[in-house]
């Protein structure tokens, strides 16, 4: 079971625990548009893998420079919570096994594509992409790149948003992150 930070991981608490399978992280963050940090033109994934939506850096005319200038800056701030996450520990191994990858959602699905093809450079045996809600549109494009897809909830509504799925939402800090993850290994050591 790998999580993706931040919202990921109280979710994937949650299923590792049911399903008393080993829990790692996978982080995978959206590279912001420049001048619109909110939105996304694609992700970064923490082994360097890059997805792009090519329909939006086409549309906003974005050069390779600028491109790579934001993809550097996500690069920086992947790693940085990677430290902070995970330390020197090493990945756990996926080699041959059945990965789950999981996020509190998919709005347009590409930082879990990132995750998706970072996880399979290690050669997992199938890739499962596991959400509570997702747009109509990311499970159509997860679907092409993993093995299988997962949700509770698909919306087929123009303009999707995580946070309008969940009845408390709120924006887990890092500090929650760590918290959550020693408590897991706490609970979990062998």
């Amino acid at each position: 079971m790998l999580a993706i930070p931040n919202g990921g991981v109280p979710v994937a608490l949650e299923v590792a625990s049911a399903l008393k399978a080993d829990l790692d992280l996978v982080i995978s963050r959206k590279i912001p548009m420049p001048l619109h940090p909110e939105a996304g033109f694609g992700a970064v994934a923490d082994d360097g893998t890059i997805i792009l939506n090519e329909e939006v850096v086409k549309r906003i005319g974005l050069t390779r420079q600028q491109i790579e200038y934001e993809a550097s800056r996500v690069r920086v701030e992947v790693k940085q919570r990677s430290m902070l996450y995970r330390g020197d520990r090493p990945l756990i191994g996926v080699n041959g096994r059945t990965v789950i990858i999981i996020d509190d959602g998919l709005a347009s699905g590409f930082t879990m594509m990132a995750a998706v093809e970072s996880v399979r450079h290690r050669q997992p045996k199938e890739t499962v992409v596991a959400v509570p809600c997702a747009s109509a549109l990311a499970v159509k494009k997860l679907e092409r790149v993993a093995d299988k897809v997962v949700t509770v909830t698909t919306g087929f509504m123009p303009r999707f948003a995580v946070a309008d799925f969940y009845r408390q939402w709120y924006d887990l800090g890092d500090d929650e992150v760590v918290r959550y993850i020693k408590h897991w290994r706490m609970l979990h050591l062998h």
